[in-house]
């Protein structure tokens, strides 16, 4: 038999006896026509102005009255109102920019920080060591011996961790999970970033009236708890969110009087540069003769367990019953420094508080529970 001659022979052909043609690339899409802004303007409806008497008749959600209009924030998605202290967590004060009630913003979830020790060390970057706590207070106790008599002073104490360390993990995880609920990274100590104030701007002589030094023994025991902390031997608390308080702190532990608890930290910048700023945690660093100069912590990006506690109500004689710490600002080495220090014997359970105008009689607590 032979071969087949012509085109069919010469054109090669698959096992199969099909024959596969390339798919041609389809054409580009039409480019969309937008209309010009003249355009949509010349058939836009105009818009009804908003008077007064658009929100005349305007009630809370919560309570249903339309008191005290001033403390009553709407939301920008369903203009619906609520007084500041009928959300909960209660508002300290109106927000600059956008907010969302309940309603439209939804429930905020936060997921729990896993209980694990490998984890918990990343996040706290804990370094390992065969250093005691007890062995640094031995040593300064041998120390005080002296045929001089002085006026006895109170002397800042250091917390005690707690022993199990299971618990430990425990503690820190609240913490962890409170820090990431609120998008922040844990900071032990002052950061300077760029464009906020310079390390060289803490200047403990700036203060105003003068600031007290922190005596050489309490800087020991400061150090000591940073170095406690660097270990992952944290102080006896607890993270935990309140419906009406949101994050607040409870002592995991009996504290005793004048405990050092925790030292404010976060991300330090001039006050003029804050003035306007939404964040309810700033706390005053110094307060300078020139106000140019005048300095705060803001722990809204950076910080630790500080930026959690609770202030007391300093309009009612039941919130300041609460007070349970004291904020105190150091010069320590030249430089300034606020710690929080237990003002009496605190009980396992209870809630930390302590007074946000302490210095300065400018922070709305009057809606604090």
């Amino acid at each position: 038999m032979s071969p087949p001659s012509g085109p069919v022979a010469d054109s090669p052909s698959p096992a199969n006896c099909s024959v596969r043609k390339r798919t041609a690339a389809p054409p580009p899409p039409p480019p969309k026509k937008y209309r010009s802004m003249a355009e949509i303007m010349r058939v836009a409806k105009p818009s009804v102005p908003v008077t007064g008497e658009y929100y005349s008749d305007l009630r809370c959600e919560e309570c249903r009255s339309g008191d005290r209009d001033e403390e009553m924030i709407l939301c920008d998605r369903c203009d619906r109102g609520y007084h500041l202290y009928c959300l909960r967590p209660i508002a300290v004060r109106v927000p600059s920019g956008p907010w969302f009630c309940p309603s439209c913003g939804g429930e905020r979830q936060f997921r729990r920080f896993p209980m694990m020790q490998t984890k918990i060390i990343d996040f706290f970057r804990i370094q390992g060591t065969e250093e005691k706590s007890g062995h640094s207070q031995d040593g300064r106790k041998r120390k005080r011996s002296s045929l001089v008599m002085y006026k006895k002073r109170r002397r800042i104490l250091p917390f005690t961790p707690t022993e199990n360390s299971a618990r430990r993990l425990e503690q820190m995880s609240s913490l962890a999970t409170a820090l990431i609920a609120m998008h922040m990274k844990f900071s032990n100590e002052l950061t300077y970033m760029p464009r906020m104030a310079p390390k060289s701007a803490n200047q403990a002589n700036l203060e105003k009236d003068g600031m007290q030094v922190l005596p050489k023994e309490d800087k020991e025991t400061l150090e000591l708890c940073r170095s406690m902390y660097k270990r992952g031997e944290c102080p006896p608390l607890l993270v935990v969110f309140d419906p009406l308080e949101g994050f607040t702190v409870q002592a995991d532990g009996p504290i005793k009087d004048m405990t050092l608890v925790t030292e404010y930290t976060g991300d330090v910048d001039y006050l003029k540069n804050r003035e306007h700023d939404d964040c309810d945690s700033m706390m005053t660093l110094l307060l300078a003769k020139d106000p140019s100069d005048s300095l705060v912590v803001c722990p809204d990006k950076r910080g630790n367990i500080a930026r959690f506690i609770n202030g007391i109500n300093n309009h009612s004689r039941d919130g300041r019953k609460k007070e349970n710490l004291k904020c105190v600002r150091y010069d320590v080495n030249g430089e300034c420094r606020v710690l929080l220090v237990a003002c009496r014997d605190i009980c396992s359970g209870e809630r930390l508080y302590y007074d946000y105008n302490g210095y300065e009689q400018e922070y709305p607590t009057h809606n604090f529970v």
